[in-house]
């Protein structure tokens, strides 16, 4: 794990502590801040937060903001043309996970910490055909695994 991007559903369950996944959402956090793993937040997941909740509330001295550039755009459109959509997943809310992906296959961020199996991180596995996206995806609904700060490495029970 050399950086992580913290899409918005990571970012809601960090900021409420009567999210079932929180525990292991703050687990996270910690534990990037303790290994000064760079923590990437998106413009776009600033935008889709402020809707419910102010993003002055989170402790953004620790994250790097990261603008959606004319690069990402350019890669998103690609993966929107290349990936279809599934007819049942809203447009708009695809349209912004395609961002997010596209912003860490341009930055090479290798993992992206996220409550939403639904969408993003479905996207995501389809945007990882051999040669292409590195980017892998961490579910809050798995727990806390230290491997994943390891490079996959589990250490022996004591």
């Amino acid at each position: 794990m050399n950086s992580v991007l913290l899409d918005t559903s990571f970012l809601i369950t960090l900021a409420d502590p009567s999210r079932p996944h929180h525990a292991v959402a703050h687990e996270y956090f910690r534990e990037c801040v303790h290994r000064q793993i760079p923590m990437y937040l998106s413009t776009v997941v600033i935008s889709e937060f402020q809707v419910k909740q102010a993003i002055n509330d989170l402790p953004l001295r620790n994250l790097v903001v990261l603008p959606f550039n004319v690069d990402h755009a350019m890669r998103c459109g690609f993966l929107v043309r290349r990936l279809s959509r599934d007819p049942t997943d809203d447009r708009v809310r695809v349209k912004d996970d395609f961002k997010l992906i596209a912003q860490c296959d341009c930055e090479g961020i290798s993992h992206l910490l996220s409550e939403d199996e639904s969408t993003l991180v479905k996207y995501l596995a389809r945007s990882q055909a051999p040669g292409q996206l590195a980017t892998r995806s961490v579910l809050l609904k798995h727990g806390f695994d230290v491997s994943w700060f390891e490079n996959g490495q589990f250490r022996l029970p004591d």
